[in-house]
């Protein structure tokens, strides 16, 4: 008997508003282990309660939101990985310099007068969140890896059948005089 495995060859694609982001066809287990485990060293890291945003830091929210775009880069196409993960240092509304490192960016936006730094590519929070779910769909088996206690699997149901009698408490009871 001969079993036969296909491979993808032709990249996975993200038409995010109109610009296309390539993902590799293929992503080894370790290689997709390691970036998530990366990912959410830096979500622990950053101190950022991801169910309390009230308190947070803009500052550590943008280390979250980095990290999440190093994790969707490394499973990418070079040129897609660079584009979202590019910085632009802007300066009266125009792009004066283009950099793939926070700190770089930072220290020539620093010398700048009036220039911040900005996404080259600027995506709201819930499209990289949903590209995240993507990738662990396509590339995890559509669950998230085993490593966050938060999303572990739910627990078996108790064997045997659920028992089909009525209950006391749900059942009605006639009541006489009232």
């Amino acid at each position: 008997m001969k079993k036969t495995f296909a491979l993808n060859t032709e990249p996975h694609v993200a038409d995010v508003g109109g610009t296309e982001l390539l993902f590799q066809p293929e992503v080894m287990g370790d290689d997709f282990m390691d970036a998530y485990a990366e990912l959410r060293e830096a979500q622990r890291g950053s101190g950022v309660d991801p169910d309390d945003l009230s308190d947070a830091d803009p500052g550590q929210l943008r280390q979250v939101s980095r990290a999440l775009r190093g994790f969707l880069a490394h499973l990418m196409l070079p040129e897609s990985a660079e584009l979202l993960t590019r910085l632009d240092v802007v300066a009266d509304g125009a792009v004066i310099a283009s950099f793939q490192d926070l700190e770089e960016a930072q220290e020539h936006a620093d010398h700048t007068t009036g220039a911040k730094v900005v996404d080259g590519l600027r995506l709201p929070d819930r499209v990289l969140v949903e590209l995240m779910e993507w990738v662990i769909e396509l590339y995890g088996g559509g669950e998230r890896p085993p490593m966050s206690s938060s999303v572990s699997a739910k627990a078996s149901p108790p064997a045997g059948r659920p028992g089909t009698g009525a209950s006391r408490s749900r059942g009605s009871t006639r009541t006489r005089g009232r």
